[in-house]
């Protein structure tokens, strides 16, 4: 027969001690994980110019509302969802009155992200959020549009890139995944098996200017030659960086990560179809924008801001936008500083004619 006492010590499970002050490893950081309960550890760790497990600091936002323009009764649409940071600052503009609907591919963040918001007080008499590709608008277009103002941000979240388990960064250990629905198509480690070392340098060239796409894409096909899995985020960077072993001994920790960082981006890119999935949202675009309608979409890298800014300059001559940015407009250095994942943020904007 179980005593009370033995009953008591199977619901009560003592957190497992981290090293050191702070934590380190992500799952550790209870504390930063809810930040309604501890507002100061959450805090300390924004002022330090960090960005806290599980959360994400949205970009951009005083730029971004004051192009809008957004007014109380109109009809918006976040295309990328994501934290809900920058959704909750339009959703404050409406005042209570008119609407926002707002779509997400992620099946893990959306159900969180959710939640959150109706916490703040935005049900679904103000905020509607569907798990939809962004790609698809023109399918809520027809249902709910046209919009009055219309937000992307290309950007990963923090909670995407920070989570091992989803595989996005080379910093820590988890599977190859990097996928922004893990429940639909490829993870990275399967894609990189059906590619040849010629289309995995295109890849890398072609998603993010690697300058050594040949060494890496050669050192990736060696690997999966052998017989090797390359199915961890920690297998892909030791390739990197054995396959960058012929660099100046000075310089090659600082380029091995700007290559891992490149590789992995290219990869993400990759596995989601991004380029594919921008190119046909910017094709949609015009059409679920009601007259006079604005749109402010951020990017991260210069392929996807090629794609904006020619989509944006193509519907302006044909007199689709009465007007668009001449030039990026970019985070100030006070919110770079604050926040070092702003530093690559570039916006660009256009209004319907």
């Amino acid at each position: 027969m179980t005593s009370h006492l033995e009953n008591q010590e199977k619901e009560f499970k003592r957190r497992v001690r981290y090293k050191g002050k702070y934590p380190k490893n992500y799952k550790e950081k209870y504390k930063e994980h809810q930040p309604e309960k501890y507002a100061d550890t959450v805090s300390r760790v924004i002022q330090k110019g960090g960005t806290p497990a599980g959360m994400h600091i949205s970009i951009c936002v005083k730029e971004i509302l004051d192009f809008l323009q957004i007014k109380p009764g109109q009809t918006g649409l976040d295309a990328t969802l994501g934290y809900g940071g920058h959704t909750s600052e339009m959703l404050k503009c409406l005042e209570s009155k008119g609407h926002i609907y707002a779509l997400d591919v992620d099946p893990i963040e959306i159900v969180k992200t959710k939640e959150r918001l109706e916490k703040l007080g935005y049900g679904s008499d103000i905020l509607t959020i569907k798990q939809l590709n962004f790609a698809n608008i023109d399918q809520v277009g027809k249902e709910v549009g046209p919009f009055d103002f219309v937000l992307a941000d290309l950007g990963v979240s923090s909670m995407q890139i920070d989570n091992p388990d989803r595989g996005f960064s080379f910093k820590s250990e988890g599977p190859l995944d990097l996928r922004l629905n893990p429940e639909k198509g490829i993870s990275a480690a399967e894609r990189l098996k059906v590619m040849t070392q010629e289309e995995i340098e295109g890849m890398l060239l072609e998603n993010s200017d690697e300058h050594y796409a040949k060494e890496i894409s050669t050192a990736i096909v060696k690997e999966l030659n052998k017989g090797n899995e390359i199915d961890t985020t920690t297998k892909l960077y030791k390739i990197i960086e054995n396959a960058l072993a012929f660099t100046p001994k000075e310089k090659r920790k600082d380029m091995v990560k700007k290559s891992s960082q490149r590789t992995f981006q290219a990869l993400r890119i990759d596995v989601n179809s991004e380029f594919e999935v921008l190119y046909e949202f910017l094709e949609k675009l015009p059409n679920v924008l009601s007259k006079g309608g604005r749109v402010a979409i951020l990017t991260f890298h210069s392929g996807e801001d090629r794609l904006v800014k020619k989509s944006f300059k193509y519907f302006f001559k044909e007199g689709v936008y009465s007007e668009i940015s001449n030039d990026v407009i970019r985070p100030s250095t006070e919110e770079c500083i604050n926040n070092s994942r702003a530093k690559s943020t570039k916006m660009r904007w256009a209004i319907k004619a």
